[in-house]
């Protein structure tokens, strides 16, 4: 996947080219959806599309607020945030990855069958289990003859440190590893040095602990 495919989701929150806040919650069986944003004291309210989908463009969402998305006056995390600061129970955090600023143009995929594949765990790789820490080891990678390193997931999960594999927010890049920002800098950091990264994601089934999208639809 490449920014311009992420530029092309169509859930959660969104900024377009003029920064404005496009949202789309999937909720058909809901009566109301707004979004509650952590710095007012007001709700954000959603018009409802045939679908199913609730939806408004705003400008009253800023890249950085934290919110939560209001079902029939109850408060949940939104499943499709891209990053869940304070947790998978608390609030979503709004991201506009127009300011990721990543330049990778130069990156030329090697071919699949040449691959020589590094799997790694982020949160146990280092002592500091960080995107950043990684980056430290990326020649010790390439002088062991590795052309490729495939991430154990990183989707949100619960808690700071685990397998990964009870992630329950599939499009937000799990906090204590460095956010969707480390990530994104870990790439660029690998494809400068000529390094292909593979992400390990789990879409067949969720976590139990944080997994909000039975209230979203059954």
């Amino acid at each position: 996947m490449t920014l311009k495919d992420i530029n092309k989701r169509s859930v959660g929150i969104n900024f377009n080219k003029e920064g404005k806040a496009e949202v789309s919650i999937w909720a058909p069986l809901a009566e109301s959806v707004g979004l509650a944003l952590e710095s007012q004291n007001r709700r954000i309210a959603l018009t409802k599309d045939e679908m199913g989908n609730w939806k408004t463009v705003t400008n009253e969402i800023k890249p950085g607020d934290l919110y939560k998305t209001v079902l029939d006056d109850k408060e949940y995390p939104d499943p499709a945030s891209l990053s869940q600061p304070e947790g998978v129970h608390s609030f979503s955090k709004a991201i506009n990855i127009h300011d990721l600023k990543i330049n990778d143009s130069g990156w030329n995929n090697l071919p699949l069958e040449k691959y020589i594949i590094y799997e790694l765990h982020t949160g146990t790789f280092t002592p500091q289990g960080t995107f950043a820490e990684i980056e430290e080891k990326l020649d010790y990678l390439k002088e062991l003859g590795v052309n490729a390193i495939e991430l154990m997931p990183v989707a949100q999960f619960p808690g700071d440190r685990n397998w990964g594999y009870d992630g329950v927010f599939p499009y937000a890049v799990h906090d204590s590893y460095g956010g969707a920002e480390g990530l994104a800098h870990l790439v660029q950091a690998c494809h400068a040095k000529g390094i292909a990264v593979i992400l390990d994601v789990v879409y067949n089934h969720l976590g139990p602990e944080g997994n909000y999208l039975s209230a979203f639809g059954s």
